[in-house]
């Protein structure tokens, strides 16, 4: 059954998720992590958060998750993976788990970008979260979506792209190097960054327009 859109603004202004360096993610609303590293950076999201993490992903592909792989940033005991077994139960899933507040980080990774209507019901079920999870004295939830390519999900409080970019060394080091790029957000200007992490430890560089 189809429930109402109604539009208002959040009660309260839940807490911010770090993301990297001092750049935050805001709980109680949806973003999109993007781009070829989208599952890195999600998984390094997890990493610097607490309590179980809900993974929604497409039953009918071939590719599945690898929770072993997850060991070296995050827990994989911490995940409850969902198989959905189409677009529709995908997002329904995603909706559900975002407004009972049980799940501090919710994760959707979806084929293609959801249209408007979608994304405004994912806020709203994480609003609703927000609230049972405030009366609980208990973390907002935080929804993210992951889409390959640009993404593009209409609606999304922000939008994150990382990719592979050269190493700093010419030698083999243990750490890895990233471009961040925030593509969209509400209240903040397209921006990207350098950055540089090892297992225990990251940097994060401003860069310019010019620069890769």
């Amino acid at each position: 059954m189809s429930l109402p859109i109604h539009h208002h603004a959040p009660r309260h202004v839940p807490a911010q998720q770090p993301l990297a360096g001092d750049l935050t993610l805001q709980r109680g609303r949806v973003h999109e992590l993007c781009g070829p590293s989208r599952l890195i950076l999600a998984a390094r999201i997890m990493a610097r958060c607490h309590g179980p993490v809900v993974w929604i992903r497409p039953g009918w592909v071939t590719e599945r998750l690898n929770a072993a792989g997850l060991q070296p940033l995050a827990d994989p005991s911490r995940l409850i993976l969902v198989q959905a077994p189409h677009d529709e139960s995908l997002l329904w899933a995603a909706e559900e788990a975002l407004r009972s507040g049980a799940a501090p980080t919710v994760i959707a990774e979806l084929l293609a970008p959801p249209a408007l209507t979608p994304t405004r019901r994912l806020h709203l079920a994480a609003e609703t979260g927000a609230e049972v999870a405030r009366r609980d004295r208990a973390t907002a939830p935080l929804g993210l979506i992951l889409l390959s390519g640009p993404g593009g999900a209409q609606g999304v409080e922000s939008r994150w792209h990382l990719a592979p970019a050269p190493s700093r060394s010419l030698l083999w080091s243990e750490e890895e190097s990233f471009t961040l790029t925030r593509l969209r957000a509400r209240l903040l200007p397209p921006a990207r960054w350098a950055l540089h992490t090892r297992r225990t430890d990251e940097t994060l560089e401003p860069l310019s327009s010019g620069e890769s």
